[in-house]
């Protein structure tokens, strides 16, 4: 996507932040690309410029009344507030507020690459947020924590203003489980040793009935595969591999109220909202994780617990079922492969 916007509206832009009390970042104006592909490449000609250059070439144009309208407080700006800067300073005014951007700029730049510098952080972009570990965050310079976890946001592509970074570090100070709405959908939330950032609790899957020899499917953030395959020596508990008997009929579900299972090579009958708890799976995250069952019989919880129930004997026939959930590296599949060996 290319956008027409040009130098003036770079000035407009700095001075309207200017006037709103935009913190650093924000008066960095208009940035040459965005987030999705988006370009900017006018911004470095005036509009007197590519006026006489659309003249000069006799091209199609329409000139929208709005833009001087001063009721509409860019137009403000534009009609009467710039041509008094320029009365009083002269020519230098537009340079001097594209500095100040371009100053902006840099200082955000900074921050962005700061990020980078700080391996404590355990900064991690996912799938419509971030998340970052909260003890550096307790540790660090409010001022400071406040300009990182603003940058962090802009790598999801989240704005946060000072005021609703500092509700973010407050909650990293809290105790686990906590959340704060920050408007348009976004959710913050203390999730054990991390705060994370979303674009809205994802809806739990509906559940998915497998009948078919081999195969794969999406299921919220994880991608199903299964194909027939012998079972193996040994089934592990945990992990994000498991052999099921070749019988038809299991299926892929979120979790239900009263869930439980008897663990691979454990004793009694475990909740399973408590098994995700032990497993630091975010409050915003369990309702919707994948879990593998027949009927009402909970056989695996992929990377957290493989139930004892319907484990297929060695070397029978059997389908395998591989799981990557988004954000994770390709879940141990090698390891897999070499306890077969």
């Amino acid at each position: 996507l290319v956008t027409a916007h040009h130098r003036d509206d770079q000035v407009e832009t700095i001075l309207l932040r200017v006037l709103r009390g935009s913190a650093p970042a924000g008066l960095a104006g208009i940035a040459a690309r965005g987030r999705g592909g988006l370009v900017r490449p006018l911004l470095p000609f005036s509009r007197a410029e590519l006026v006489a250059h659309v003249a000069a070439r006799g091209l199609a144009h329409h000139d929208d009344p709005a833009n001087r309208d001063p009721r509409h407080l860019r137009s403000w700006v534009r009609h009467a507030l710039l041509p008094l800067l320029l009365e009083r300073l002269g020519p230098r005014a537009v340079g001097d507020v594209l500095r100040l951007g371009s100053h902006a700029a840099a200082d955000r730049r900074a921050w962005d690459a700061a990020l980078e510098l700080l391996p404590e952080l355990a900064l991690h972009v996912e799938h419509g947020g971030f998340s970052v570990a909260r003890e550096p965050l307790r540790r660090y310079d409010a001022t400071v924590a406040v300009a990182l976890v603003r940058a962090a946001a802009r790598r999801a592509g989240l704005v946060v203003g000072p005021v609703r970074a500092r509700r973010l570090l407050s909650l990293a100070k809290g105790r686990s489980g906590r959340r704060l709405p920050l408007g348009a959908e976004w959710v913050a939330e203390a999730a054990f040793d991390r705060l994370r950032v979303i674009r809205g609790d994802p809806a739990a899957p509906d559940p998915v009935a497998v009948s078919a020899e081999r195969g794969d499917t999406r299921f919220g953030l994880f991608s199903v595969e299964w194909r027939p395959d012998p079972a193996p020596a040994r089934v592990e508990r945990g992990g994000w591999t498991t052999w099921l008997p070749a019988a038809e009929g299991w299926e892929l579900r979120p979790p239900r109220a009263g869930d439980r299972l008897v663990p691979l090579g454990g004793v009694g009958r475990r909740p399973l909202r408590r098994l995700l708890m032990e497993a630091r799976v975010p409050r915003g995250e369990r309702t919707g994780y994948l879990v593998v069952a027949r009927g009402e019989t909970v056989l695996w919880v992929p990377g957290i617990c493989r139930a004892a129930a319907e484990v297929p004997a060695p070397g029978t026939r059997a389908v395998r079922l591989d799981v990557i959930r988004d954000g994770e590296p390709e879940n141990g599949r090698d390891g897999a492969e070499a306890d077969r060996l």
